[in-house]
């Protein structure tokens, strides 16, 4: 990797700017950004970070741009469409970091429990919490790929994560692609039930990241580098499935997660009840992994390009390099003795079907359900 896809300094010193404002919303996928706090990673590493709850992902958005927070817990697609200008005004952002894989789940209400098979949702509405999400392009995937038009025979409506459950329970929602531990919530709360956990679509997906604008990462590289740096080691902390049991208990207080200790320990450990009456035991429902592979970026961009969030020719690999910076990453990592992938690119199997990111133009072309592209 060149050195202008690098933000980070080679060697570390005091931060420039110690008391820093971080946005997280309250969901398992910003656990390492949560419990860095309780736990004692930013200290480590010279900061004071006020972690701040966060109403949803427009609100974080927002925040960041207009300089209220220092950096924010985003969804990987997030940066991505900020640089691009889809959604907002184009403003450079990074991503050295990807918080959490897997994670997410699709859940229905109660009332569709004899409707387990995708092909009957025609007229469903689903919850997403976010246009440029991860839950939105892995619903919009799923549906498809059972013959579903996502913009035709469904509907798919932006709820933020807390408010998941009460729009379910009052009928507003059918279902939804929601972070957990919104969907242990509704099988806590018995108004629904798991029907897939999205690593059931793609093992190994990536959902929530680390992000701060260019500017941040420039004017205060010490400060940029050590934030990143106590973020890459909480998240190998969290990696660790011995240490979920105590993150679970440290981010379930009410300023961070609000949520029953129960509740956290069942997405965070896979043993779960699936609200079927079964018992599941899936120790990866969610991970942890920081690398923020320039090939995921691509991915999330055929999905833009697919249902019409970007137009026009895209430069795929030149956006992922720019805004995905793997060399911030992998340059932590090998400090904090964490194995390192050797290249950022890789093909994935996405239910069956293969994902070249050297072919993104003939990936999306393939899809027989798409927008005009």
């Amino acid at each position: 990797m060149d050195a202008a896809k690098a933000a980070i300094l080679d060697e570390l010193g005091k931060p420039e700017k110690a008391k820093l404002k971080v946005g997280f919303v309250p969901i398992t996928c910003a656990t390492p950004i949560i419990m860095a706090k309780p736990l004692g990673f930013y200290e480590k590493y010279g900061l004071d970070v006020d972690v701040i709850k966060t109403a949803g992902w427009a609100v974080a958005r927002d925040k960041s741009l207009n300089g209220e927070y220092d950096a924010s817990h985003m969804l990987t697609p997030m940066p991505l469409a900020i640089t691009m200008g889809a959604g907002s005004t184009a403003t450079p952002f990074i991503m050295p970091a990807v918080e959490n894989i897997n994670g997410q789940a699709i859940v229905l209400h109660n009332d569709h429990k004899d409707k387990n098979d995708p092909k009957q949702w025609k007229g469903f509405k689903f919850g997403v919490p976010f246009e440029y999400s991860m839950h939105n392009f892995l619903l919009r995937y799923y549906v498809a790929e059972a013959g579903l038009d996502p913009d035709k025979d469904i509907q798919i409506r932006v709820v933020p994560p807390p408010e998941m459950v009460a729009n379910l329970r009052a009928g507003n929602l059918d279902g939804y692609l929601s972070p957990d531990p919104f969907n242990q919530r509704a099988v806590w709360e018995k108004v629904g039930f798991i029907h897939i956990l999205t690593k059931e679509i793609w093992d190994g997906h990536p959902c929530c990241a680390f992000a701060c604008s260019q500017e941040f990462a420039t004017k205060l590289p010490n400060t940029y580098g050590n934030l990143l740096k106590a973020l890459v080691d909480a998240t190998q902390y969290a990696s660790n499935k011995d240490n979920r049991k105590e993150i679970s208990t440290a981010i379930a207080p009410a300023n961070y997660l609000n949520q029953p200790v129960p509740v956290i320990e069942q997405v965070m450990t896979g043993r779960y009840a699936d609200g079927l009456g079964n018992v599941k035991n899936v120790p990866d429902r969610i991970d942890f992994d920081p690398f923020p592979w320039h090939s995921m970026g691509v991915w999330i961009l055929t999905q833009m390009k697919r249902w019409g969030y970007i137009e026009g020719d895209v430069d795929y690999k030149k956006i992922a390099e720019q805004v995905y910076l793997t060399a911030d990453c992998g340059k932590l990592m090998k400090d904090l003795g964490m194995p390192v992938p050797d290249k950022t690119y890789e093909s994935y199997t996405i239910m069956g079907k293969t994902f070249d990111p050297e072919k993104p133009e003939e990936y999306v072309a393939s899809f027989p359900i798409k927008r005009g592209v």
